[in-house]
């Protein structure tokens, strides 16, 4: 069988392959779920900090209008993303890595596909993007506008979420250009494609998760997949037309001393409809010290200083778990 389930599209798969069918506990099992009513909506041409503090406190998450970004651009990039995952395998291989320190990868279910008991339905193909020079040039070349249409989206990305940052510093009293720097240096993009699954109530789009990372900014298509876990229940997320979302990672929760939440969230796979996602990710360097911001919480912080290498040295310790990773680095009483 194929890795890449995106070499399946000629040939759809008509059953579920047993290794993509998750034990009772762990499959969705249903598929009615709620949908996520009242999920914060930020028209950024009138948006005040405040809105976006009391989003990330009440939610942990909103969807973002009138952002700035071209619609045009929006959809070219959809697009090429759409044409890359259909072209032919042979070409898709030489992008093929599980090494994560390889900066312009793709790969199915995650990184850990050969050591995997169940596979999640999904590939995905992640590449580095800030400063645009220093990693156009290991982009796909094929199809021909990729690295013009998506060298213009991640700029145009970027743009947006230091601006969204701004908001927050400014929400939480934060010096101008607080987010600047080493706090955001690293940018990804990250693209999940999802073919249409013949039984989604026995697997999973994508595993449920916390962001490690800053900030994400997320571009859903038509195809509803988008899952949070909220108020004690999984809730749909229903696709905005032109809209982002977007989510603090459990970096922007230590900044703000454990102001804000990072929500646990999980994609869910389509019966009839192939499914594509735009992530964004803002990162810190490895090497730059993250703590809760003095300006906000003054002498009372309640986690110690880490770096981001740190933090993932202590992710694996903790096998993989997010939460428990940023517990370990905080004050104790």
């Amino acid at each position: 069988m194929e890795v890449l389930m995106s070499n399946w599209c000629t040939k759809t798969a008509q059953s579920l392959p047993e290794k993509y069918v998750f034990p009772p506990g762990k499959r969705p099992g249903k598929l009615d779920f709620p949908v996520c009513e009242n999920v914060p909506v930020i028209d950024l041409k009138k948006a005040k900090s405040q809105q976006i503090l009391n989003a990330f406190q009440e939610f942990g998450f909103f969807q973002v209008i009138n952002h700035g970004i071209p619609v045009s651009l929006i959809d070219k990039t959809m697009r090429v993303f759409q044409e890359f995952f259909g072209m032919p395998p042979e070409y898709k291989s030489i992008f093929y890595s599980t090494d994560m320190k390889r900066k312009c990868r793709i790969y199915s279910s995650s990184m850990d596909y050969d050591k995997e008991e169940v596979h999640y339905w999904r590939d995905n193909f992640t590449h580095h993007c800030h400063p645009i020079e220093d990693h156009i040039g290991l982009w796909p070349e094929n199809p021909t506008n990729y690295r013009e249409v998506v060298r213009k989206y991640s700029i145009e990305g970027r743009k947006l979420l230091l601006r969204i940052l701004d908001l927050i510093g400014e929400g939480l009293g934060l010096k101008p250009g607080y987010f600047d720097g080493g706090l955001s240096e690293t940018q990804l993009l990250s693209i999940n494609h999802h073919i249409p699954c013949p039984d989604p109530s026995l697997t999973v789009g994508m595993p449920e998760h916390r962001d490690p990372n800053l900030i994400t900014m997320l571009h859903q298509c038509s195809v509803p997949g988008l899952q949070v876990f909220f108020q004690g229940q999984w809730m749909n997320i229903e696709p905005m037309e032109n809209a982002f979302f977007v989510i603090p990672g459990m970096q922007l929760k230590a900044i703000s001393n454990g102001k804000f939440s990072s929500p646990i969230h999980r994609v869910m796979t389509h019966s009839k409809r192939a499914r594509t996602t735009i992530g964004t990710f803002l990162i810190p360097s490895m090497d730059i010290l993250v703590k809760p911001a003095e300006d906000f919480c003054g002498n009372s912080p309640c986690y110690r200083g880490f770096t981001y290498k740190e933090f993932f040295n202590a992710y694996v310790e903790n096998e993989r778990d997010w939460e428990l990773t940023l517990e370990s680095f905080k004050v104790k009483e």
